[in-house]
């Protein structure tokens, strides 16, 4: 712990108090914690920080009394959801859609497509655009 990071004033830190990683007051949390509890920051201003990795990494904190509910899924962003999911998830070669995330930075295409000769990919384009 650098004595440098206990600053629960924050009058070192821009006026936010600023804990090492493991010393926060424990009604403070992190987005991820408040979402594994079922709740939101919801609109609250950051409360606190924490300061870890010798100071590479900062997490904000929220104060656990005013967080609210996460808001349910709806019919409309469930579906909005599944679009944007489609996109990452099918290959734009051979229109098969995947259950998980395709490299189509790197690759630009599923894995058996990319290892596909040009011949069998101009093949592979005629098929699929006559269906």
């Amino acid at each position: 712990m650098r004595a440098f990071d206990l600053d629960p004033t924050g009058e070192r830190h821009g006026g936010l108090p600023t804990w090492p990683w493991r010393y926060a007051d424990p009604g403070l949390h992190t987005r991820r914690q408040l979402r594994a509890l079922g709740l939101r920051p919801g609109g609250q201003e950051v409360a606190a920080q924490v300061v870890c990795r010798g100071g590479g990494r900062i997490a904000y904190l929220y104060r656990l009394d005013l967080a609210l509910p996460i808001r349910p899924m709806t019919p409309a962003r469930a579906a909005a959801l599944d679009r944007a999911m489609a996109r990452r998830q099918t290959c734009p070669l051979c229109h098969t859609r995947y259950d998980h995330c395709l490299p189509l930075r790197t690759l630009g295409s599923c894995v058996p497509c990319s290892e596909l000769t040009d011949d069998e990919r101009e093949q592979l384009a005629v098929l699929t655009a006559a269906a």
